[in-house]
């Protein structure tokens, strides 16, 4: 899919504001694409500007104007959102994210661009969310999913596992990481955006690290930079990878792998060192959260300090020797 040659001049320029001047990702780039497609797809429909035979799904927008999107109407917006209700397939947070692309693209129209006198769509409320607490698992459970990396590839998932518990990356973040990101007791991680921020590694994290550096390092390599490779092509791993492992190591630990993911153990790790005494603040930085109302989804407790928040976390003293002889000692 390339943006650049489906989208009209108006929605184009928007993109590559936010890809280049908000440093938005090339996958949120595409999402916001896809959700001002469907849009215009169905406003086009909507105003019958293109013939009934067309399939919803066929319907070009590379001739949407100023004119048209000077047209729409606050209803046209809700009307949209009603025929979005009736697609069994979206999720309520799908369906709030494309109004919010929406308002976004107005937004950027009236106040960036200047080719709209008043925005249409400023009053436009977005549909309401069921609030839920983040699944994650307890420090019982976290500890047998460690315990439970055993055969191939051992020392590369137990490394993963245990960036995921302790450090509360995201999915992208890891598969990004490479080999010079690692530097002594911190972590350098890329984040949303291309935001940078430095991490400080507890002990479990650092001997994880270094049994999976070790191991790697006698590997022939086609990627050289990448942290964590696929044995099997001995490339970078993929995002679908990680998750594969996961599930498997979910799995072997007797863990519900249906209920929990790669993104649940973000939250695992998060909600470990909230109980255990880090500040919600510093925990927005920890996490790489733009809002603090991200980061509260979880609790309030007190503590300041990065190192306190890599430390705090009681799975940094959990090694993967520790683990194996707590068992046989059980």
């Amino acid at each position: 899919m390339d943006y650049r040659t489906e989208a009209p001049a108006l929605i184009r320029d928007f993109l590559v504001y936010h890809e280049t001047i908000q440093g938005h990702s090339s996958r949120t780039i595409d999402e916001y694409f896809l959700d001002l497609r469907s849009f215009f797809r169905y406003i086009k429909q909507k105003k019958d500007l293109i013939s009934k035979d067309v399939p919803f799904d066929s319907i070009m927008i590379d001739d949407v104007d100023l004119s048209l999107v000077h047209s729409i109407t606050l209803s046209d917006v809700y009307d949209f959102m009603s025929f979005l209700s009736q697609d069994r397939s979206l999720t309520a947070t799908s369906r709030a994210r494309k109004v919010a692309t929406i308002r976004s693209f107005y937004k950027y129209l009236t106040n960036k661009a200047k080719l709209l006198r008043e925005n249409p769509v400023q009053d436009l409320d977005s549909p309401r969310l069921r609030k839920s607490l983040p699944r994650y698992l307890n420090l019982d459970e976290s500890i047998e999913l460690l315990d439970s990396v055993a055969g191939k590839n051992s020392s590369r998932d137990y490394c993963i596992l245990t960036l995921f518990l302790n450090c509360g990356l995201r999915i992208s973040e890891l598969v990004g990481l490479n080999v010079t990101d690692v530097r002594g007791d911190q972590l350098r991680v890329l984040g949303k955006g291309n935001k940078e921020r430095m991490l400080y590694l507890n002990e479990a994290c650092q001997q994880a690290l270094q049994d999976w550096i070790t191991e790697r390092s006698m590997l022939t390599l086609v990627d050289q930079k990448a942290l964590f490779v696929t044995l099997q092509n001995r490339r970078r791993i993929s995002r679908a990878a990680v998750h594969k492992l996961v599930k498997k190591h979910l799995l072997a630990a007797g863990l519900d792998s249906s209920q929990y993911s790669a993104h649940k153990l973000r939250h695992t790790a998060a909600t470990l060192m909230l109980q255990n005494g880090v500040d919600v603040r510093t925990l927005q930085e920890v996490l790489g959260h733009d809002n603090l109302n991200t980061t509260q989804i979880y609790t309030h407790v007190d503590s300041d300090d990065l190192r306190t928040a890599a430390r705090a976390n009681p799975l940094g003293r959990v090694s993967r020797t520790k683990t194996k002889n707590q068992k046989k000692e059980v």
